[in-house]
């Protein structure tokens, strides 16, 4: 992801600096940082940078972002926005008020109807991690259910912000025997764009869950298309789905990003071909 953005900005033109403990790629320029260290270093970075955008764990994005909100041009999501979107039960709730549909969600202090499947997961996490189906869960403090929903795994890849444009529908490869308890819910990869006779439907409910929740920059949506395109998840930040999108893409994402940083009309975007990863590439 970092090798994927930093190469776009170059290729631009633009100076890129990026924060290390130590490994280096061949664009930009890494300043030296450690864990305890990171939130000072950043904070002087920032000041000397014209703009910023942040990759980083779902746990510290919406904090390091606020570092950026408060020092420099933020090219993502504000602080807040991560905030509501990386708390997975706070986000549904929010979309649960609107028109765009989503699975009935439950925390640990509601009773879980029986007989059914659910989804057990993290309100915090992200790419699956410690995700399972369930018939019987049994949830802790920092876990949700969600309606397992039957369809298709799909995510909408956007640039948000004075106006939206979509980029593409992808296909989320996901590894899961619904019909066995306790089965995980693996992440393996993505093949974009994914053609589909309902991408317009996508599009629809992907803007409207990310207007609703006021994001800004490159934002990916999952969705469940069944009977209706059901909101998993919002994504207040650059996926993994970017990294095959800029193989095909005519646009650097570097220059939708600017533009829309700064109010500018987004130009155009022409895909061409498709390109497919697996998560063991991406490693």
């Amino acid at each position: 992801m970092l090798h994927t953005l930093a190469s776009s900005f170059s290729r631009l033109g633009h100076e890129v600096m990026y924060t290390s403990a130590g490994p280096t790629i061949e664009h930009g320029s890494p300043v030296a940082s450690t864990e305890e260290d990171i939130k000072e270093v950043l904070e002087k970075q920032a000041k000397d940078c014209d703009a910023a955008l942040v990759i980083a764990p779902e746990e510290l994005l919406a904090e390091i972002t606020a570092i950026i909100d408060d020092n420099t041009l933020n090219l993502g999501c504000t602080s807040d926005c991560i905030a509501i979107c990386s708390d997975k039960l706070e986000c549904t709730r929010k979309l649960e008020n609107t028109s765009v549909p989503v699975p009935k969600t439950y925390s640990s202090d509601q009773a879980i109807p029986e007989g059914k499947r659910w989804v057990i997961k993290p309100r915090d996490g992200c790419a699956s991690e410690d995700t399972f189906v369930s018939h019987d869960p049994a949830l802790n403090e920092e876990q949700i259910a969600t309606e397992y929903i039957e369809g298709e795994h799909l995510s909408v890849s956007l640039i948000c912000g004075k106006e939206t444009l979509p980029l593409t529908v992808n296909k989320q490869m996901i590894d899961i025997d619904p019909e066995k308890d306790d089965s995980s819910v693996d992440y393996c990869g993505c093949t974009t764009p994914y053609p589909t006779d309902r991408k317009q439907e996508l599009y629809e409910t992907a803007i409207e869950a990310t207007r609703m929740l006021g994001c800004n920059g490159y934002t990916g949506v999952d969705i469940v298309l069944g009977d209706r395109p059901y909101v998993i998840d919002i994504n207040p930040r650059p996926t993994t789905s970017l990294v095959g999108i800029t193989k095909i893409m005519d646009r650097e994402i570097a220059e939708l990003l600017i533009a829309n940083a700064i109010g500018e009309p987004l130009p155009q975007v022409n895909i061409t071909g498709n390109y497919s990863f697996t998560k063991e590439e991406l490693i």
